[in-house]
């Protein structure tokens, strides 16, 4: 089992989840949950990770904490911890400051950093943070080690990352970077996603094209249905507008755009979401969709060639 902790403010992805229950019954969910990693060759281990970080005996494992904050404008911010090891890793810095404060908060020391690209907005804190906290390991896409400050340990397709007990697989994703990757925490049911995956969108093709892109959202959105997906921006407001636009008669969809607004409205986080919430209204997700198709007037193209037009749409949107 694993719990969420967040700041005092109610998290928003329960009352989605319920929300879309009502339109949705149950059992029309169940065939997101056949989505499932391929088999893959066994993954290569950081083995000075390992030494450094995983502790191993026969006691029952404890729960991930999961922090969330927000920095610079709509970034957000994660500290996951170890409480039995004192493992604390930070998904992405985007800024010092909010890192410092929620580590003195929480009694936490860092002692990893795990970047999932180079935009400055993910790594501008490695150096300083990495200053203040001997010892810290700042672990990043081996495809992209010239470009992350800091950088100790560079990673790739199917490597592991440990933190404390917990282990991470890293998945190549690449589009919105070269070489852009996600961690994913499978015991505990967590990605971490940066700008691969938004809440009802995806990021901008900056180094990369619609099919490259298509391809690293379906290595996500082939994860377990309830999978939380944690994305590196507060971007779901403008998202769900651009999604209602192309798939106008998704209820689900409507149903969580109603969700959405209520939670901005009362300064609540839309991230994390889940594998399952985005394949039932992430356009991005549903290339399959009739009514996108039908909206985009591609009825008879390949997936790719809609998830193409959809992003085109998007950036212009």
């Amino acid at each position: 089992l694993t719990r969420y902790v967040a700041p005092p403010k109610r998290h928003c992805m329960h009352v989605l989840q319920r929300a879309l229950a009502r339109v949705v019954p149950a059992a029309s969910w169940s065939s997101a949950s056949s989505h499932r990693p391929s088999l893959r060759p066994p993954p290569r281990t950081s083995t000075a990770l390992r030494r450094a970080s995983t502790v191993h005996d026969t006691q029952a494992m404890p729960e991930m904490e999961v922090y969330q904050f927000p920095a610079l404008q709509d970034n957000y911010c994660f500290l996951l911890h170890d409480p039995r090891t004192g493992a604390t890793a930070a998904i992405d810095t985007p800024e010092v400051e909010p890192i410092e404060r929620a580590l003195a908060l929480k009694g936490w020391r860092l002692t990893h950093i795990l970047n999932t690209h180079h935009h400055w907005d993910h790594t501008g804190g490695n150096v300083e943070l990495k200053r203040r906290n001997p010892g810290c390991i700042v672990i990043g896409p081996k495809m992209e080690r010239d470009r992350i400050p800091g950088i100790d340990v560079a990673v790739g397709e199917n490597d592991e990352v440990a933190v404390g007990g917990f282990i991470a697989r890293v998945y190549d994703t690449p589009g919105h970077t070269a070489g852009h990757v996600v961690y994913h925490f499978e015991s505990e049911r967590k990605v971490f996603v940066g700008d691969t995956l938004f809440a009802m969108g995806c990021g901008r093709l900056f180094e990369g094209d619609a099919p490259t892109m298509w391809n690293s959202v379906q290595k996500i959105m082939a994860m377990p249905s309830d999978t939380a997906v944690y994305c590196g921006h507060e971007y779901t407001q403008s998202n769900a507008r651009f999604a209602l636009s192309v798939e106008p008669d998704n209820k689900v969809l409507a149903a969580r755009v109603v969700e959405v607004d209520a939670a901005r409205a009362a300064g609540v986080p839309t991230v994390p979401t889940t594998v399952a919430i985005e394949l039932a209204t992430n356009p991005f997700c549903r290339p399959h969709s009739s009514d996108l198709r039908r909206t985009l007037g591609l009825s008879g193209a390949e997936d790719v060639a809609v998830f193409a037009e959809t992003r085109r749409r998007k950036d212009t949107f």
